[in-house]
């Protein structure tokens, strides 16, 4: 086995859509702006960055104290990445020569030896590569390597590339299986996917040997970050750190071909996934392979919030227990459901199969941008199901889900992580194999790939519509497979595919979730597709109990949730009938404005006053109205729900 395709890169894929233009012309005009500022302490009000200065420290130009987590290089190293990506669908030369100086800074800062932190070079350097548990060297490594991957694939400027290939060959130097090394596995993985990246742009091979080594070792000494803090005497957050040091936090109480289940610190475990199927695809490791694939399985069948959200345990940012699905006290971190695209688009490199598209799909319209305001200049880092005013992001167990964006944080990983994930839209949408072409999402655009150019219009995801219009580029006969949604009918009524104006039976193109039409094709040769987007009501498996008795709404792709603002108060007291008739339509003003909203008859329980008593509360007929979930909390505070109780 081997990757079943090649990837399709940034730069191949132009996006011309009316939902995720729009988004990327805000990230760029917006966002990125935004957050060069906070990075450089230039926004009052919200949480101090001060990741540049600390670069500047570093490297000699600038006088003063560390400031921030011990990750905080991390953050730059993830703007530059979305920076980078971003001038592939807007050439911006200042914005590029900007991105040029902080480059300039970072080589400046790094040390003879090819070392990279600013928080171990400015605060404790004698501490450097002493708590690989907790300091996050090897993580803010592998964000740099990818933010020079992504800037040399763009600009062809390598200063960076050079930068992190030092950086690279000093910690292949330090780490590895000889004696003379040290056998180190990293706290927080990701530098595994960094090092993968610097192999695929630069095909040395000591970079993927170094990333298999990391995965491997993980696990072989299950004692090993224990053992590590007595030896070295040194903990950077104290004795805290080691009363609660949990093997399975990280990831590392069993080596990755031992672990059927997805356990500890969600973001580690889905970046150190991503990395193993990239691993599993380069090399055509079957055994890589099908430990990914059962983990993907577990994940997916009892471990994943419908919005895509990823991790259920507050405690340590984590999986939960298998359908251990809290809706209120959810963490889904909005990183842990853009690392859950990374590892899903490796997956679908390796097998061609439509579940892992399906779930690229929930992730993007669900719970990665649900992490982003509408403005885009305030930000989730935990994604609940549930939200009550007084008692979200203030009581003990519920602090961690806040019911409105804050503008920045202490630990701000998430918000240049959705730069980078939105400005890379277009990676995801196709691959090549040497007999077809892929289409892996219905976004507009225009692609460049090698056996044809096609354009995409469509309306999706607000309707169920899709026009393929080909430009091939050679005389032979090629394919081109086409996803269709896991909730689509291919032999359903109101579905149809036509080839020129033919129709064709879709159910028997159909194969894995994609729809295969091998033809030798012509230019002006127009594939459409049409189905009926209607609204869905879906339950959860009765092994979730936080959700029995309850159904939740999806129209296409998108997940939908009630706020108080549109329903009144105590959504709790709302029922959503069986017989459910809900209208679709679209806001024409307002923050919600192109979004299209959901409208119903439902009931609404009242009681009296008492706070228990022996008659039932009275139903009564209420109006109700459903809002896309990535989309709440844009309207001032107040209730929300996902799941909601069913009459």
């Amino acid at each position: 086995m081997g990757k079943a395709v090649r990837e399709v890169r940034e730069n191949q894929v132009r996006i011309a859509d009316a939902f995720w233009s729009p988004m990327q012309e805000k990230v760029i005009d917006v966002v990125i702006p935004f957050q060069e500022k906070v990075l450089n302490d230039e926004v009052p009000g919200v949480e101090k960055s001060h990741a540049i200065e600390n670069f500047r420290i570093a490297a000699g130009l600038s006088q003063g104290e560390f400031y921030g987590m011990v990750f905080q290089d991390s953050d730059v190293a993830k703007w530059l990445e979305g920076v980078a990506y971003s001038l592939v669908i807007k050439p911006d030369s200042e914005l590029e020569t900007r991105a040029d100086k902080i480059i300039e800074i970072i080589e400046k800062a790094q040390q003879a030896d090819g070392y990279l932190d600013t928080y171990f070079i400015i605060k404790e350097p004698e501490h450097r590569w002493q708590n690989l548990h907790e300091c996050h060297e090897l993580y803010c490594a592998g964000h740099m390597m990818e933010a020079a991957a992504a800037f040399y694939s763009v600009t062809g400027k390598d200063k960076l590339l050079h930068v992190v290939e030092r950086l690279a060959d000093h910690i292949i130097g330090r780490f590895g299986p000889e004696d003379d090394k040290e056998q180190g596995i990293p706290g927080h993985q990701e530098v595994e996917i960094g090092l993968m990246k610097l192999y695929h742009v630069t095909g040395k091979e000591k970079y993927k040997d170094m990333a298999r080594y990391f995965l491997e070792e993980r696990g072989k000494n299950p004692n090993y970050f224990y053992e590590e803090k007595i030896k070295r005497g040194w903990q950077h957050w104290g004795q805290y750190s080691i009363d609660r040091l949990d093997v399975r936090y990280s990831q590392a109480h069993q080596t990755i071909y031992e672990q059927k289940e997805a356990v500890g610190h969600a973001v580690r475990a889905l970046y150190m996934y991503t990395a193993m199927a990239d691993l599993a695809g380069t090399d055509g490791d079957e055994r890589l392979y099908r430990a990914c694939r059962t983990l993907w399985d577990n994940i997916v069948n009892q471990k994943m919030y419908i919005t895509g959200g990823i991790g259920g345990n507050p405690e340590g940012e984590a999986f939960a227990g298998n359908y251990e699905l809290p809706n209120d006290m959810a963490y889904a971190e909005t990183c842990a459901s853009i690392a859950m695209v990374f590892f899903a688009h490796h997956m679908l490199e390796i097998e061609m199969d439509g579940a892992y598209a399906d779930i690229i799909e929930k992730e993007l319209y669900n719970s990665t941008i649900s992490g982003m305001q509408l403005d885009g200049k305030r930000y989730f880092y935990v994604n609940p199901l549930e939200s009550e005013p007084g008692v979200s992001g203030e009581i003990f167990g519920y602090r961690h889900a806040l019911s409105e964006r804050p503008g920045w944080y202490a630990c701000a990983c998430c918000p240049p992580n959705l730069i980078r994930l939105i400005t890379s839209l277009g990676k995801y949408c196709w691959s090549e194999s040497d007999s077809a072409v892929y289409s892996h999402l219905m976004i507009g655009q225009k692609a460049e790939l090698e056996k044809a150019d096609i354009t995409i219009r469509t309306g999706y995801p607000w309707k169920g519509e899709a026009e393929y219009l080909v430009e091939p580029k050679t005389d032979e006969e090629f394919t081109i497979a086409i996803h269709i949604p896991y909730y689509v009918d291919p032999a359903g009524k109101e579905t149809s595919l036509t080839v020129n104006g033919e129709q064709m039976e879709l159910h028997r193109l159909m194969k894995n979730g994609y729809a295969y039409i091998t033809r030798k094709w012509n230019t002006g040769d127009t594939v459409v597709i049409h189905f009926p987007m209607n609204v869905r009501k879906v339950y959860a498996n009765q092994h979730v109990r936080e959700d029995a008795g309850c159904v939740a709404l999806m129209r296409g792709p998108v997940v939908y949730c009630f706020e108080g603002v549109d329903n009144g108060e105590l959504l709790q007291s709302l029922r959503i009938p069986k017989e459910l008739n809900a209208i679709a339509h679209t806001c024409e003003k307002g923050i919600l404005k192109g979004n299209v909203l959901l409208r119903m008859e439902g009931i609404r329980m009242v009681s009296g006053m008492e706070l228990y008593s022996e008659n039932p509360p009275v139903k009564e007929k209420a109006a109700l109205t459903a809002i896309p979930y990535y989309a709440w909390a844009n309207r001032g505070e107040s209730q929300m729900r996902v799941w909601m109780l069913e009459e």
